[in-house]
């Protein structure tokens, strides 16, 4: 094949067709530059002999280059050709498969072995972590990360949106420690009343407080040697914060009402589906507990950032449902148009309830469907704020959209314009509130993590807000 390439301003035209051809060139080209060097420099030899010296340098150069050339990269072109056809390959490969053919061998090469290291990835990721159903890239970049920070000792900080599965993480980082035999303990900071979350961390005397008529044994103790799991610790009230903050520096604490010092040696992972960062910054969190818990962070994507692993997870929810249905084409392509608000739960959720609406075993939009209606919503694809912002109704005297007939076109879409309306208004909230996200929380009448997570759905950048405050 004809390649043209550049050398100081002039167009070459090179014929190079494979590697084996290369490769025994520039062997023999250095030799022969080694010659003519040595050849100039030379007063002593006859010029007879360096004459038949070059000629068998180059021909020695010229057939070492084609043996190591057969010997080294036959069998690689043999095993690239092998697994080139193989059909473990992905689909998206086979219909590239003619394109690639065509390439050169270093780029065909470097494809194929790509390739081979992405499905070698996959393989290994399902052995090692069987419990968790995922092979997008995103979720193998946490697994690697998993990989990486188990063995150690190091604390752990697990972010990422509800249902997203922060928990199974953060049992796979102590399944891949030394800790593997020793007790897995976990806590769900909002799930236990504020009066009792000291009680259930570090444990109580016998009279400690009202209805205390014995010892108990906190989370600390039992997790001794082995790992504490502390989800939602975003809930975590401050006063608690700066308890947990002196244990997680010195390693002691005392039971509530006692005064003996225990001494724990525990592995701590945290998780939250709240933005710790702005906490820290509205004083809702403290920063000291902050650092100390983001040693090593990781964060989890949500469902609809990762939308090849939705496939395998319906497989494999489907698959421990009883009956055990199948999903027509139809609903897939609906599954892969939702949103999903509620990541892997929701979906968990919604293929429970879809099986049990299942017709001779087959799940189809109309199982997706409640009171005639899908549960499902299409995602909004990315947008430009200004563009949004300038395709959003107009606002009557009442502050309500002021819906005219000129919105009413062919183009109209509903969900585009209520979305374009809503990013209007939280940003408007925020800089009203010069960015403090807790007050705009409750000027919109709604919760921190609802606006967080919507602060992030429309990639709102809350510092701009708090400039505008400032001007």
């Amino acid at each position: 094949m004809l390649k043209k390439i550049k050398y100081l301003g002039n167009t070459i035209p090179v014929h190079i067709n494979s590697l084996f051809v290369l490769i025994p060139f520039i062997i023999t080209g250095f030799a022969l530059l080694a010659f003519l060097v040595a050849y100039h420099g030379s007063s002593v030899l006859s010029e007879r002999f360096l004459f038949w010296g070059g000629v068998a340098v180059v021909l020695f150069a010229a057939s070492s280059g084609i043996a190591i050339t057969v010997v080294i990269l036959n069998p690689i072109r043999k095993f690239i050709n092998t697994v080139h056809r193989s059909p473990t390959f992905s689909k998206e490969m086979s219909d590239s498969q003619s394109s690639v053919a065509r390439r050169r061998d270093l780029s065909r090469f470097d494809f194929v072995f790509e390739e081979v290291a992405n499905i070698i990835s996959k393989v290994d990721a399902r052995k090692r972590f069987p419990h968790i159903v995922g092979q997008s890239r995103s979720m193998r970049n946490v697994l690697s990360q998993v990989i990486k920070v188990g063995p150690t000792d190091t604390t752990v900080l697990i972010l990422g949106e509800s249902g997203v599965g922060k928990e199974l993480i953060a049992t796979s980082i102590h399944e891949e420690s030394s800790r593997r035999e020793k007790p897995f303990i976990k806590l769900n900071c909002v799930a236990i009343p504020t009066g009792l979350l000291e009680s259930e961390l570090f444990g109580h005397e016998r009279g400690a407080f009202t209805g205390a008529a014995g010892r108990k044994i906190g989370k600390f103790e039992m997790a001794n040697e082995g790992t504490l799991f502390l989800d939602e610790i975003g809930d975590m009230p401050l006063e608690t914060q700066a308890k947990l903050l002196r244990v997680l520096q010195e390693r002691e604490f005392e039971r509530v009402g006692g005064n003996q010092t225990i001494s724990v040696d525990v592995r701590f992972i945290a998780a939250s589906n709240k933005n710790l960062q702005g906490m820290v910054e509205e004083g809702t969190f403290r920063e000291d507990l902050f650092y100390r818990l983001n040693v090593f962070s990781i964060y989890m994507p949500p469902l609809r950032e990762r939308l090849e692993d939705i496939p395998p997870l319906t497989r494999h929810i489907l698959k421990m449902t009883p009956g055990e249905p199948e999903l027509s084409p139809e609903a897939m392509r609906e599954l892969m148009n939702h949103g999903w608000p509620g990541n892997v739960r929701e979906l968990i959720n919604i293929l429970t309830r879809a099986s049990v609406m299942a017709e001779d075993g087959q799940i189809s939009t109309t199982g997706l469907a409640k009171n005639g209606r899908s549960l499902l919503k299409p995602t909004s694809g990315a947008r430009d704020s200004k563009a949004e912002q300038a395709q959003a109704p107009l606002l009557n005297e009442d502050n309500l959209p002021a819906v005219q007939e000129s919105f009413l076109d062919e183009d109209f879409k509903l969900d585009e314009r209520l979305a374009a309306l809503e990013q209007d208004i939280i940003i408007k909230a925020l800089k009203k509130t010069g960015g403090v996200q807790s007050k705009a929380a409750e000027l919109l009448g709604i919760k921190q993590r609802s606006l967080w997570h919507r602060v992030k759905k429309y990639d709102i950048n809350v510092d701009d807000t708090k400039k505008h405050q400032k001007m």
